[in-house]
């Protein structure tokens, strides 16, 4: 299948998704299909001119990714993470820069999209 192709499919997967979208009251409903497909909307017109395979590759995993989790845990939000700053490294003495890549490494692949807070 060709990145064209399987890009295209994970799109429609999650307008279909979206389409079908249940929460607990209507109104929650509602803007949850709202949020689901303007975050798709958004996320793939930003990444449309990718054209490095590994680029595509990650943008994917993270599609899907995000997919199998809203479903799981029945809510389209990106689930946070919780990983306490300054605390990846044993020794604090390796500087600022060492952490800030120890954090990079450390966010999920369905947070590669949001923004560090």
């Amino acid at each position: 299948m060709t990145a064209r192709r399987s890009v295209l499919s994970i799109y429609r997967k999650i307008l279909q998704t979206s389409k079908s979208w249940k929460a607990v009251s209507e109104k929650d409903t509602q803007e949850e299909q709202k949020y689901i497909l303007n975050e798709a909307r958004e996320l793939f017109r930003k990444n449309m001119h990718l054209t490095d395979p590994k680029q595509i590759q990650t943008c994917m995993q993270e599609a899907e990714a995000r997919l199998e989790i809203a479903i799981h845990y029945k809510t389209p939000y990106p689930r946070p993470v919780n990983i306490p700053y300054l605390g990846l490294s044993p020794s604090m003495s390796k500087g600022k820069k060492f952490q800030e890549k120890l954090r990079k490494q450390a966010k999920p692949i369905y947070l590669h999209s949001q923004d560090e807070t």
